[in-house]
This record gives C-alpha cells, sequence and structure tokens, in this order.
C-alpha cells in the first residue's frame, strides 16, 4: 500500500507541475490595423465637344452680331447700286449665311444727312433691296431676310465730312433670328 500511495503522490505531483508549468494562454488584444488611406478614384467623364452650331445656338443674338460675322457695306453718294468693292464682302456674308441655314437677317438701309427725310428713307430702302437681290442670286433665301430703311435718322459716324457720309451711306446685315 505504500507502494501504491507512493505511486499515486507520484502522480499527483506530475499532474500538478504538469498544470502548474503550462503556459496560460492569455488573451492578447489585436494590434490596431492601420486603414489604408481610401484612394478616391477620380473618373474623368470626357464632355462631349459641342459642334460649331451646338456653340452657336447657345449664343443670344445680341452675342452673335457683335461678334462681326456679317459686314456692312457702303455705297457712293446718292446712289444705290452695289459697288464692285462690295461684292467680295456680301459674298462672304452670303457663305456664312449658307452655312447657318436657320439664321434670318434684316438688312438695314442707311443714308448721310444730306437730303429730305422722304428721299433718304426710299434711298435707304433701294440700297437693302439691292443687296437683297445680291444675296439671293449668291443662293441666299429671300424668306430670310427683311429689308428696312432708317434713311438718315441713324448716323454711324457724327458729322459732314465725306468720310463720316461714306461710312454712314451703309446697309447693315443684322441677325434677327438663329
Amino acid at each position: 500500500m505504500k507502494k501504491l500511495l507512493r505511486v499515486f503522490l507520484f502522480t499527483m505531483v506530475l499532474v500538478l507541475l504538469t498544470v502548474s508549468c503550462s503556459k496560460k494562454k492569455t488573451k492578447v488584444a489585436p494590434k490596431p490595423v492601420k486603414p489604408e488611406p481610401v484612394k478616391e478614384k477620380i473618373v474623368k467623364v470626357d464632355k462631349p465637344q459641342l459642334t460649331e452650331e451646338q456653340i452657336f445656338q447657345q449664343k443670344s443674338l445680341d452675342q452673335i452680331n457683335s461678334e462681326g460675322h456679317l459686314k456692312r457695306v457702303n455705297f457712293d453718294f446718292d446712289k444705290y447700286n452695289v459697288k464692285e468693292d462690295m461684292k467680295p464682302i456680301i459674298q462672304r456674308n452670303a457663305d456664312w449665311l449658307m452655312k447657318h441655314k436657320s439664321v434670318e437677317i434684316s438688312l438695314q438701309g442707311h443714308c448721310d444727312e444730306r437730303g429730305t427725310v422722304e428721299y433718304n428713307v426710299a434711298l435707304g430702302e433701294k440700297r437693302a433691296d439691292n443687296v437683297k437681290t445680291y444675296l439671293v442670286s449668291l443662293g441666299v433665301s429671300s424668306n430670310r431676310i427683311n429689308v428696312v430703311s432708317f434713311g438718315k435718322s441713324k448716323p454711324l459716324v457724327r458729322g459732314n465730312s465725306e468720310e463720316a457720309n461714306y461710312q454712314n451711306r451703309r446697309v447693315e446685315f443684322v441677325i434677327t433670328k438663329k
């Protein structure tokens, strides 16, 4: 029995040693993980390129007129026939109008300060009518063109010098509809 007691005690000591010597597992808090910075993806959305016509349609009539696409033509004193040196200007205006088929214009006839109001209104109208006829001969539809005469009531330049008079004898191209 002594032997049995020794075996029992020996076994107990071993068990106690094993249990007490075994490493205790301790719970360790996990290391905080630094989140990787979020990289924002910049997605470039290509805006569709606007056509020249779309850009044109976004502009106001005042903007378009101020850009000077259509040039004025001048006349000799007391004349309403289109001068040879003015035909290339009208040709360029016609080319522009043919490119912008929706545009409607007003041809505004003007005169210098000499002559009566009635005479100058009639002369300004004849000037605008002749420019219209020439534009139509170049292919611009007549229903896109309105004619009006201001006679001498809206001078471009004040004064009665030959230069001022020449600048006032004119037909202005004004875009009225795009």
